[in-house]
């Protein structure tokens, strides 16, 4: 017994020792970035332009019928008005109609290129509440250091600040090493399957293989994620599937002062309870552990001997996690009952009910296994379960060694960090939640990243797709420079 009591102690103590020297090691890299490329922007004249741009009404809707074909027409024409001297050096080939392919040839052709995304599409503001915007959603109101309207952080901004950079270096008489492709969906709010798959399809077809491809996805975020009080640009290296389910019951229906046991309401109703009520399991994935290696040595000694010890606190941090919706987000498969039909009448038994749950997929669950997941959970023969449109897997999950991602956190660092004169910065992979139009181009490179330089507090993020959605003038100069950096920095490294 003695023996036993001694093992344990040793072990315990192993375990003790080895947990601290693993903290105490868990420190920031040095790393030193070398100075960006001094860059003079008109950030006043770029605004006026993005404001012009958020003006014209380019409204994605389900239904296809609905979409303004024109507005996306007048967006092409005031792109070309605005960039000339892009329109002449660069190839613009119009894609299902409304979307934009541009080329901009390379000296080299053997290099491999680069491929920048962002798309042309927003989504309409929420019925009934335009005149509750401070500024109207359509209106490009440029006022109190920022500029107004839909689109100004998604995602009209990175198509203007994308040319703004390709107008910029043209001008100061750059010429690439490798062929620059921009591509500008015009659908990516309702699925994306007109616009950047099209493009993606066509790219595949001319064997066209990226180094590296660049869409939204991952922001700067300051006070956002607990222990850290650096800013942190988060880098997407990979994006959550994508699905819904239409959960649907169907009975003879009837009059509400003769209620059969279970109504079709009822048994919809009791089908959502039980998916909320059994969550799919948490894990940690490699983007989430990749991030927590970014940003935990910057954390405080009992973080770090959290983040730093993974192997032993892994289910201690998993479930710390899912006390607030977005790192809950983080660590599993999330469902979420979005729409509810029934009947049209207070006394009225429907004979359908219906239901659509969303579900965002965590890499390494399935589609597949995600409907499995929820037959077998819902356990109910009378409800039907259909898989809707716009679904998609896990992506793929993108580097984090090599020249690749190295280039892009030296570009992060040379606009918006130290190199720039700016606030220690963090840059860290991370996983994004939602569906970017970079799921249509997993087939033509490995390297695929989920970023835009936008300063983003709380507050922000619920302007994305809600009310008085704005950028800051400055932080769009930032865009600018980001993306022109990037186009000088990948035509100085090589990406193989």
């Amino acid at each position: 017994m003695r023996r036993v009591f001694l093992f344990a102690c040793l072990a315990l103590g192993l375990v003790i020792t080895v947990s601290l020297f693993n903290a105490l090691n868990f420190r920031p890299r040095a790393s030193e970035y070398p100075a960006g490329t001094k860059l003079a922007i008109d950030s006043q004249a770029a605004a006026r332009r993005l404001a012009g741009a958020l003006a014209i009404p380019t409204l994605s809707h389900e239904d296809r019928n609905l979409v303004n074909e024109d507005a996306f027409k007048a967006l092409h024409g005031y792109l070309a008005t605005q960039f000339p001297l892009s329109h002449r050096a660069l190839n613009r080939e119009t894609v299902s109609e409304l979307s934009l392919l541009y080329t901009w040839p390379g000296s080299e052709a053997g290099l491999d290129p680069l491929l920048l995304l962002a798309h042309l599409d927003v989504v309409p503001p929420e019925s009934g509440t335009t005149t509750a915007w401070k500024h109207g959603p359509f209106s490009g109101d440029i006022a109190d250091g920022y500029v107004w309207g839909r689109g100004a952080l998604d995602d009209k901004s990175s198509v203007m600040a994308q040319m703004e950079a390709v107008e910029l270096l043209l001008a100061r008489g750059f010429k690439p090493r490798r062929t620059i492709y921009l591509a500008f969906g015009h659908d990516e709010e309702v699925g994306g399957q007109d616009g950047s798959a099209r493009i993606a399809e066509l790219l595949l077809k001319l064997r066209v293989r990226p180094a590296m491809i660049l869409d939204e996805g991952g922001a700067i975020m300051k006070g956002s994620l607990p222990g850290v009080t650096e800013p942190v640009a988060l880098v997407g290296i990979a994006e959550k599937g994508y699905l819904s389910l239409l959960l649907s019951v169907e009975d003879e229906g009837g009059h509400s002062s003769m209620p059969p046991p279970f109504t079709t309401v009822g048994l919809v109703s009791r089908a959502i309870a039980r998916l909320e009520n059994a969550p799919m399991p948490l894990r940690l994935t490699e983007p989430v552990s990749a991030m927590f290696d970014g940003v935990g040595p910057h954390m405080s000694f009992g973080r770090r001997l959290l983040f730093s010890n993974l192997w032993l606190s892994e289910g201690i941090v998993k479930r710390a996690l899912t006390d607030l919706p977005s790192s809950n987000a983080m660590v599993r498969t999330t469902a979420a009952a979005t729409m509810f039909s029934g009947s049209p009448k207070q006394n009225v038994l429907p004979s359908r009910a219906a239901a659509v749950i969303n579900f965002r997929i965590l890499p390494g669950d399935t589609r597949k296994s995600v409907v499995e997941y929820a037959r077998e959970v819902i356990d109910d023969e009378r409800v039907r379960l259909s898989v809707l449109p716009f679904n998609s897997e896990p992506s793929p999950v993108s580097p984090t060694q090599g020249p690749a991602y190295a280039m892009l956190e030296t570009t992060i660092q040379q606009v918006l960090g130290q190199a720039a004169g700016q606030e220690p910065l963090i840059v860290a992979p991370y996983l994004t939640m939602g569906a970017t139009d970079s799921r249509w181009y997993t087939g033509l490179s490995p390297h695929i990243y989920r970023f835009t330089p936008l300063r983003l507090s709380k507050e922000d993020l619920a302007r994305v797709h809600g009310r008085d959605e704005r950028i800051g003038i400055d932080n769009y100069a930032e865009l600018v420079r980001f993306y022109a950096q990037l186009l000088i920095n990948v035509n100085a490294v090589e990406l193989k």
